[in-house]
């Protein structure tokens, strides 16, 4: 039978084509910035950044912020060693690089771009909701001056301009309004609508992001790209991410395995694995297992078991009723309906496979399977001698356990 013909699609009204949307969407990588805010992560070495720029690269995601040179000399030295990287590997990954909308920030990214011969593009960030003006003493005049004198330096200087407003999802509309057309005016190539304290709703982004894009557009900012950044406080990080490219937004930003500030940013590994089951993107994520892993090496944060795609328990079961089916098509020699007949994502999509497992919720099939894999003979007597000891543990079986029970 075809695909098609096997799963119906009810995320597709009518199992129609996925909408679609204007002009090529992109992610940005902010693991080896705004990841590195979260308050359990090691700051990795330059070599471990290396490499994870290079598996960002493999994967084709498209920006990476690289750092906050402003923040003192090591930050400079590793965004200048990860920008000279790109360019000697020829990387098609272009950097980013964030600073507060203040000259001495950019002032860094400026000599840093001039050094490696790559243009930077500089995120400059303000708070613009009113309770971060009441906490800092701001004003709206304050702000648009900050503002208007930070992205005229830096497109002075020749770097591209991205404008951020920092805690956009509580912000008033008509602050943002000025603060957004002060962009437009002053020659910022994109802006960022930032959901800092993972405050938003799916609606939400919604709303905000047509009316952003609709003040960027009044502001004669229709070439303009617009950036959602969200957080994970709410649990609604994904899903905001996914309401921003419906709702117009051309570039979401996003963390490995989540980490970030609090609890964490958008997870960019799970983004991307969406956006390709949506038929967004067609990009080889076969790496992806292996960028999440150099991740979670690297800042010392743990994949959890259960993690979405790249968890230890995403693809492996030992059920009985589920292992039986996946053994069913295994045996069929029909390794696309292995891989679909219970799990809603494709694990060789992701270079991973399907595992069958030994427990107290097992069947014989799967001592069967096991031994098969294992090319041992699936005599009765060794089935049972698994299967009894399968049925009094109270958990999976380890396969050096099960070697031992032969």
């Amino acid at each position: 039978m075809k695909p098609e013909d096997l799963i119906h699609d009810w995320n597709r009204p009518g199992n129609a084509d996925p909408p679609r949307m204007q002009g090529r969407l992109m992610v940005d990588d902010e693991t080896l910035r705004d990841g590195l805010q979260s308050p359990s992560v090691i700051d990795p070495s330059i070599e471990e950044k290396v490499r994870i720029l290079h598996l960002m690269d493999a994967l084709g995601i498209d920006t990476a912020n690289v750092g906050l040179p402003g923040a003192g000399p090591r930050a400079v030295e590793h965004v200048s060693a990860l920008c000279s990287e790109i360019v000697s590997a020829k990387l098609k990954i272009r950097p980013n690089c964030a600073a507060r909308t203040v000259i001495k920030d950019i002032e860094p990214i400026v000599e840093i771009s001039q050094k490696t011969g790559i243009p930077v593009e500089a995120c400059l960030f303000i708070g613009s909701s009113p309770i971060r003006q009441y906490a800092e003493g701001w004003d709206e005049e304050f702000l648009i001056k900050q503002s208007a004198e930070a992205i005229k330096y830096a497109v002075d200087h020749g770097l591209p301009v991205m404008f951020v407003t920092e805690d956009t999802s509580r912000a008033r509309p008509e602050t943002l309004r000025r603060l957004y057309g002060e962009a437009v005016q002053q020659g910022a190539s994109r802006v960022c609508i930032t959901d800092t304290v993972g405050h938003a709703t799916p609606d939400g982004v919604t709303r905000v992001v047509r009316y952003i894009a609709q003040v960027v557009g009044e502001a004669g900012g229709d070439h303009i790209g617009i950036d959602w950044h969200g957080h994970r406080d709410r649990g609604m990080g994904l899903a905001n991410s996914i309401s921003a490219f419906l709702a117009g937004a051309t570039r979401v930003h996003g963390c490995g395995l989540g980490i970030g500030e609090r609890c964490g940013n958008t997870e960019i590994d799970l983004l991307l694995v969406n956006m390709k089951l949506l038929g967004w993107i067609r990009r080889d994520l076969s790496r992806l297992g292996e960028y999440c892993e150099m991740v979670s090496k690297a800042t010392g944060v743990p994949i959890p078991s259960n993690y979405p795609v790249v968890g230890g328990d995403a693809f492996e079961t030992a059920t009985g009723v589920h292992a039986a089916a996946v053994i069913k098509a295994y045996r069929k020699g029909d390794d696309w309906l292995a891989d679909r007949i219970y799990s809603g994502v494709a694990a060789g999509d992701y270079g991973l496979k399907q595992r069958i497992r030994i427990g107290p919720m097992s069947g014989r099939s799967n001592v069967v399977f096991w031994l098969e894999q294992q090319e041992i003979e699936a005599t009765t007597e060794r089935v049972d001698r698994i299967f009894d000891a399968a049925k009094k543990s109270d958990r999976l079986l380890e396969d050096g356990e099960i070697r031992s029970l032969l």
